[in-house]
C-alpha cells in the first residue's frame, strides 16, 4: 500500500514523526484497502487483447491514493462499505484509463517502471483499453445507487480532457505561462482527487458543508502532489520513480521546475527551443540533460517547488477545519505529507 511505502521512506530520510502518523493512516484503513485490493483484482479479464491492455497497468500496482481517499472520507461518517468501495473502484479505474490513453498520446515507453501498454499490445488496444475502463468506472457509479455523482463524475472527465487539450496545444513549445501550468494541474491531476474526496463524503453521507471542505482539499492535495511529481522527473531517481528522468520535456512538456529553470537561467531557452524543435524524437543530450541539473542546483529550484508542494499541502489541511475533530481528520492531515515526502 501507498502509505507502507511512504513510511519506509520517511524513517529512512528521518523523518520519523511523519513515518508515525502514516503508520497510524495505514493501520486505520488496512482492512478497508484490502477489501479495495481484492475487488480491484476481480475486474473481469476476459481473453481480448482490450482486457490484457487493460490489466498489464492495473497488475503493476500503483499509490492507490484516490481510493484511500474515497475511503478516508467515507469513513468520517457511515464507513467504507460496500457502496463507497464501488465508488472508490470508479475513480482508480478512471485514473488509470487516463494514464492509459496518456501513454498514447505522449508516446510513453515506461509506466511503474515497466514497459508501457502500448508497446506490449499497441496503441489501439491500449486507447480501447482506457474506454474500456472509463464505462467500467461509471457502471460503478450507477451501481453505487449516488446517481447524483454522476454528473460531477463527467465534469471531472470533461476538466481532463481540456486540460489535456492545453497540454497538446503547448507541446513542444517553450511555453513560460505559470496560468496554463496550473489550469493543467487543477484540471490533470487536483479534479480527481477532488471527485474522489466528494465521492467518499456522499457515499459517507456527509453534510453539504463537509463535503465542500473535502473537496477543496482534495484540489490542494492533487495540486502538491503533481508538484513534486514534476518535480521527481527533473531530480529524482529513477529507479524509485519508474520514469526515465527529464521524460516530461522529452514528451514536449513544461512543467514548474522546467518554467523555473529557463526563467532563471535565460541561455537555457534557446537551447530547449531547439531540443523541442528539432529533437523532440531522440534521447536528451548530455550537454542540456547536464546545465538543466546544474540550473535546479544552483539556483534552489528543488527547494522551491518542495516548499510550494508543502504550501498545498498546508492549505489542504486547513480545509479540514470544518470536520470535526477526531481520528478522521487527524489521518486527512497525515495524508497531506504524502506528496512532499514521496520520493518515487
Amino acid at each position: 500500500m501507498a502509505v507502507a511505502r511512504l513510511n519506509v521512506v520517511c524513517r529512512e530520510r528521518g523523518t520519523h514523526e511523519v513515518a508515525s502518523r502514516l503508520g497510524d493512516l495505514a493501520e486505520w484503513i488496512a482492512d478497508d484497502m484490502v477489501g479495495f485490493e481484492a475487488e480491484l483484482s476481480g475486474l473481469v479479464r476476459g481473453g481480448s487483447v482490450v482486457h490484457r491492455s487493460a490489466h498489464h497497468l492495473l497488475d503493476l500496482g500503483g499509490k492507490h491514493l484516490r481510493p484511500i481517499c474515497v475511503a478516508l472520507a467515507a469513513k468520517l461518517g457511515s464507513g467504507f462499505g460496500p457502496v463507497a468501495r464501488d465508488l472508490a473502484m470508479a475513480v482508480e479505474l478512471m485514473h488509470n484509463a487516463t494514464l492509459l490513453h496518456d501513454d498514447v498520446i505522449d508516446v510513453g515507453e515506461l509506466r511503474r517502471g515497466q514497459p508501457a501498454a502500448r508497446l506490449v499490445y499497441g496503441n489501439a488496444a491500449t486507447v480501447l483499453a482506457g474506454d474500456w475502463l472509463l464505462v467500467e468506472a461509471l457502471k460503478r457509479i450507477r451501481r453505487s445507487g449516488h446517481q447524483e455523482l454522476l454528473a460531477p463524475a463527467l465534469d471531472t472527465l470533461d476538466e481532463m480532457i481540456a486540460a489535456e487539450a492545453i497540454q497538446l496545444e503547448n507541446r513542444g513549445r517553450v511555453n513560460l505561462n505559470r496560468k496554463d501550468y496550473f489550469r493543467v494541474v487543477d484540471g490533470k491531476t487536483a479534479a480527481l482527487f477532488r471527485l474522489a474526496m466528494r465521492a467518499g463524503a456522499t457515499a459517507g453521507g456527509l453534510p453539504a458543508k463537509q463535503v465542500t471542505a473535502l473537496e477543496r482539499y482534495g484540489t490542494h492535495f492533487g495540486a502538491a502532489f503533481q508538484l513534486v511529481d514534476d518535480l521527481l522527473d527533473v531530480a529524482g531517481d529513477p529507479r524509485l520513480t519508474g520514469k526515465t528522468a527529464f521524460s516530461d520535456l522529452h514528451e514536449g512538456r513544461m512543467t514548474y521546475p522546467l518554467l523555473l529553470a529557463l526563467q532563471r537561467d535565460a541561455s537555457l531557452q534557446r537551447w530547449v527551443a531547439r531540443l523541442l524543435r528539432e529533437r523532440a524524437d531522440e534521447p536528451l543530450p548530455p550537454r542540456v540533460r547536464d546545465r538543466l541539473q546544474q540550473t535546479l542546483r544552483r539556483t534552489g529550484i528543488i527547494h522551491d517547488c518542495r516548499a510550494l508542494a508543502r504550501r498545498r499541502a498546508q492549505d489542504a489541511i486547513d480545509c479540514l477545519a470544518p470536520l470535526p475533530a477526531g481520528p478522521g481528520r487527524s489521518v486527512l492531515a497525515s495524508l497531506a505529507a504524502i506528496p512532499v515526502e514521496r520520493e518515487g
